[in-house]
């Protein structure tokens, strides 16, 4: 592909991207295959942002990819997917038909079944509350007549929806208490709220439907782990003239005589030439970098006070060879149901109140795992003594004896929660790492650690929904911040912010009406 050349005789791109997470790749693919002239730039030694994966005694492990949804033919993430052609060649395991997601609970030995598909979903639920068949199919039906009000996420064309008052200021928790009085039947369709990390104050539900409808639909991991989707975003970008730089974190933005971005500047002292520019970090980052003076004061406080969901605090545990069964599932686990949407207000006595337990799975599965992640809350000023600190692979930093023995001593409260509900777990484990809120903030660049950017707030509804278009008439954003979180949330974010700078008819028209040999 050729590129303009400035008056410096500098190349100049037509769209450069900062990260390198699924929405920097996605946004960079669709306009890559429009002819446009793309250069992505990653700050980390891995491409990917939540798509990471880490090697621990020869053991892969997702850092955010633990399942995904809506990849079954004429679904929604399968249809996009299809559109950037990673689909085709994406390894993939299906999970547990009658039971993908598992809620249980401290008092209850019962198992709670998510089963894939919705008359399996409702038959399921009706075996274990037989006298809630009303609630329950009440339920299904409102997830589903909610997802189809927001076109893109249900594969049609029109503007974004914000007319519904249940989906968009009535809150999730009491939603679900109108439709039942069954303590425990709310917890069960709650129960995956660290999908999304569910508030019980706050949180929408349109934003529980989101999340769970796809994953009902049908739910997936990836073999050897999300970065495999990672390098066939690469393989694509590339084969459309795309090009992808990493260890080039980006410390500057120029300007022009316009008041446009002329460029980025790298750490590594390079620069980068654009005429329009994507920011797929935090935009609470991307304003201080970009310069706040560049944008109206108002805009600046409201993006600064907007609130950022909670962190985690995540258990990565080596399992010894063929010592434990591999769980073709997920476990959302609560020390008690009537504090579901309570597990954030833990104490320190407390901690953890609940968790969420996946197994990742290798090419060479043999019918044991050889891995297990569990995910928990964590408020970022548990760490905050050490925040000064910064560690990456690309940047080693050690934060010190005390942040080592916080870490040790979480892991072990933790595993004793976990021994809970799988008594042999300890005699398993041949090794234990961790991650905490200051990793995700290093790795992924998210505000104070945050699990999925932005939280969205039913007495505010639109105070958190920021434009991919910026007053800086080239900059645009991307990523979960921008519209939903989650792979089949940010893909759609990045659809939207092509949509600013493609024909926004002729765009989606074209991504929706996509056709293409389906999977064998």
């Amino acid at each position: 592909m050729e590129h303009k050349l400035n008056k410096d005789g500098k190349k100049v791109y037509d769209v450069v991207i900062v990260g390198s997470g699924l929405g920097g790749f996605v946004s960079a693919i669709i306009l890559a295959k429009e002819g446009l002239s793309v250069c992505v730039l990653e700050k980390n030694n891995q491409y990917g942002g939540n798509l990471q994966t880490f090697v621990r005694n020869k053991t892969i492990f997702d850092t955010g990819v633990h399942y995904i949804g809506g990849l079954e033919p004429g679904q929604n993430l399968y249809h996009y997917f299809n559109y950037i052609e990673i689909m085709e060649d994406l390894p993939l395991h299906k999970l547990d038909d009658d039971g993908f997601d598992i809620i249980t609970f401290d008092d209850d030995e019962k198992e709670y079944k998510h089963a894939m598909g919705y008359d399996n979903f409702i038959k399921a639920l009706i075996k274990d509350f037989p006298e809630e068949e009303n609630a329950i199919r009440i339920y299904c039906a409102k997830v589903q007549e909610i997802c189809n009000k927001f076109p893109l996420y249900s594969l049609k064309k029109g503007e974004a929806y914000f007319g519904d008052k249940d989906a968009f200021e009535l809150p999730i928790k009491q939603y679900l208490e109108d439709i039942t009085d069954n303590a425990k039947l709310r917890a069960v369709l709650g129960g995956t709220n660290t999908l999304y990390a569910g508030d019980e104050y706050k949180t929408p539900f349109y934003v529980h439907a989101l999340a769970i409808n796809s994953y009902i639909e049908s739910s997936f991991r990836c073999i050897n782990g999300g970065s495999q989707m990672t390098k066939l975003l690469v393989k694509k970008l590339k084969k459309y003239g795309g090009e992808i730089y990493k260890h080039q974190e980006v410390v500057d933005f120029t300007f022009n005589d316009e008041g446009k971005i002329a460029s980025v500047k790298t750490k590594k002292g390079d620069e980068f030439f654009g005429n329009l520019f994507i920011s797929n970090i935090e935009p609470k980052t991307t304003l201080k970098m970009v310069g706040e003076k560049r944008f109206k004061k108002p805009y600046v406080s409201r993006v600064e006070k907007i609130e950022t969901t909670i962190a985690p605090f995540s258990l990565y545990l080596v399992l010894k060879k063929d010592s434990f069964k591999y769980q073709n599932k997920n476990y959302y686990h609560f020390k008690d149901h009537n504090r579901i949407w309570a597990a954030q207000d833990y104490t320190q006595e407390s901690w953890p109140e609940g968790y969420m337990l996946s197994m990742g799975i290798n090419k060479n599965h043999n019918g044991y795992g050889d891995n297990l992640t569990a995910m928990t809350y964590m408020h970022y000023d548990e760490v905050e003594q050490w925040e000064d600190t910064f560690n990456t692979v690309a940047h080693k930093n050690d934060r010190g004896q005390t942040y080592d023995e916080f870490k040790s001593e979480k892991a072990e409260k933790f595993i004793v929660e976990i021994e809970k509900k799988f008594p042999n777990i300890r005699e398993c484990i041949e090794e234990v790492y961790t991650s905490t809120p200051l990793s995700y903030r290093d790795y992924i660049g998210s505000h104070r650690g945050a699990m999925y950017g932005y939280a969205k707030d039913a007495g505010k509804p639109l105070y958190s929904h920021l434009s991919p278009k910026t007053k800086v008439k080239n900059l645009f954003f991307t990523g979960q911040s921008i519209n939903m979180h989650g792979i089949l949330g940010v893909t759609i974010s990045a659809v939207i912010t092509c949509a600013e700078i493609i024909d926004k008819e002729y765009l989606i028209d074209k991504i929706l009406n996509y056709e293409k040999v389906e999977m064998s």
